[in-house]
């Protein structure tokens, strides 16, 4: 017998909450630990925030204890509850519509700031203390190490037992409840700070549905993006409630084409009960 299923015949079979569990847990101490730790390292906190490391030290406490399922998710081959299957990487029209989709978001922020206040609170490269490129690498590195803990790991486990709406939908309001400062913010700015982390989470799910290659690059491009559009473009980094209640407004807006799109693709791939009952073979 191969030495690799000698080991999973000796691990026993554990469930999907507890595995969960273990993620979470260690997701939020480990983020409060390097959150702690930020001041006493240097880095500017616009530069890269270090609680970004937690969900990848989550992942690497699973992987210890389950090392042949977290290799699985990380590599996106596990079915989901649906069996759905799974698809070598996402088409150029897929990785184009969700890149473009945090442009978007920050363009519909623009917008409500500049109809609500008369201007567009638009931060020049040159007015930060740090070289763009450097930004905009560290900005990447944090994405990614933040999105192989929600994405790569965290949403093809709810997978298994959920759609990919109510899996996406958990994922981001476990995501939103990560960033434990905002919720010491008033009820309506943690409101919308939920409500963007949602659905934009419903937005990588959909579009990362069955996706096994680049998932992380994709997601990290994407969390990178909505980044950087709140860090030059609007001033939802500025802990004001409306520009947090705009961001809410706008992935939710953004988010709605992607699940209209995902119910009609769903809808079309399952064959009515009359085409079925009269397929050739049908008793």
């Amino acid at each position: 017998m191969p030495e690799h299923e000698q080991g999973q015949r000796r691990t026993p079979p554990t469930g999907w909450a507890a595995q969960a569990g273990v993620f979470l847990a260690v997701a939020f101490v480990a983020a409060g630990m390097a959150g702690a730790l930020q001041p006493a390292t240097g880095i500017p906190p616009e530069v890269v925030q270090l609680t970004q490391l937690g969900p990848a030290v989550a992942v690497a406490a699973v992987a210890l204890l389950w090392p042949y399922r977290t290799r699985d998710r990380l590599a996106g081959t596990l079915p989901g509850r649906t069996g759905t299957g799974t698809r070598s990487g996402a088409g150029p029209r897929r990785v184009a519509a969700l890149l473009l989709t945090p442009v978007l978001i920050t363009a519909l922020c623009a917008c409500g700031g500049l109809l609500t206040s008369g201007s567009l609170p638009v931060t020049s490269p040159r007015a930060l203390a740090h070289p763009l490129a450097l930004l905009v690498a560290a900005q990447f590195i944090g994405a990614c190490a933040d999105e192989i803990g929600w994405r790569c790991y965290l949403q093809p486990l709810l997978r298994t037992r959920f759609g990919p709406i109510t899996a996406s939908a958990v994922v981001g309001l476990l995501w939103g409840l990560w960033h434990v400062p905002v919720l010491t913010q008033e009820p309506a700015f943690a409101a919308g700070f939920l409500l963007a982390t949602t659905a934009m989470s419903v937005i990588l799910g959909l579009a990362l549905e069955g996706v096994r290659s680049n998932r992380l690059l994709l997601a990290g491009g994407f969390h990178t993006l909505i980044n950087l559009g709140m860090l030059y473009v609007t001033d939802e980094s500025a802990a004001r409630t409306a520009p947090m209640l705009f961001l809410g407004a706008a992935a939710l807006a953004a988010a709605l084409p992607w699940i209209a799109t995902a119910r009609r693709a769903a809808h079309e791939a399952t064959p009515d009960s009359i085409t079925v009952a009269t397929a050739p073979g049908a008793r």
